[in-house]
């Protein structure tokens, strides 16, 4: 929900990706904006449509969406599918809702990554340079939860006894419509499903083709 905010001369933009950072993050920007009652925006950008993220992507962003929802952000922006430069895309979200203060996290990079790649950070001074940076130091990404889960496929939850069978045949018993993502190396149907409830984003453990409850979890921890 909306918080109404006092200021609207001030309005901060989060910027995050996928990692243990991102939280951090949206914790430090909704500190800032709640010091000078000022609306909150954040954003994320994706090279790959929305329906083609892999299980771990979907949910730092369903837990991203948690945390907008829960600290009344003014509104959570996805720029999926997104062929842009990183800079052009931050910049223009910048200029569309006057943003006057962007928090953006740094990752130790080589002198050799500034040449080749060159620096977000000028790039966005460049194309920017009348709003306040915040830059935060931050760790690397964690490694070793990519590569966990098979592309996700299209696939249903049809009731039985207690719990729910998975199927990936669309008949009249199907009660929930989602995505399954396979956890790699197993021969059983184990994994994450994920789907709509009640207009919330919800994925559920998936284990040898059933799942047991409803109970939203999360993968990324």
């Amino acid at each position: 929900m909306k918080i109404q905010r006092a200021r609207v001369d001030e309005k901060i933009l989060v910027c995050v990706y996928y990692g243990p950072n991102g939280e951090r993050l949206i914790h430090r920007g909704c500190k800032i904006a709640n010091m000078l009652d000022c609306p909150l925006y954040i954003l994320t950008i994706d090279p790959l449509p929305i329906d083609e993220l892999d299980a771990e992507r979907s949910d730092y962003i369903s837990r991203w969406q948690q945390l907008a929802e829960e600290n009344g952000v003014e509104e959570f922006i996805i720029k999926d599918n997104e062929k842009r430069a990183v800079p052009k895309v931050i910049a223009d979200v910048a200029r569309e809702k006057q943003i006057t203060q962007i928090i953006i996290g740094q990752t130790a990079q080589s002198r050799w990554e500034q040449i080749t790649k060159g620096s977000l950070i000028n790039t966005l001074l460049r194309e920017i340079p009348f709003i306040d940076l915040h830059v935060i130091s931050v760790a690397r990404t964690i490694r070793g939860l990519q590569n966990r889960f098979e592309k996700g496929v299209r696939a249903y939850l049809i009731k039985e006894g207690d719990g729910y069978s998975l199927s990936f045949v669309h008949t009249k018993e199907v009660v929930y419509e989602g995505i399954f993502f396979k956890e790699i190396g197993t021969d059983f149907d184990n994994g994450i499903f994920k789907f709509m409830k009640d207009n919330k984003m919800m994925q559920v453990y998936v284990n040898e083709d059933y799942v047991k409850e409803l109970k939203n979890v999360c993968i990324t921890e």
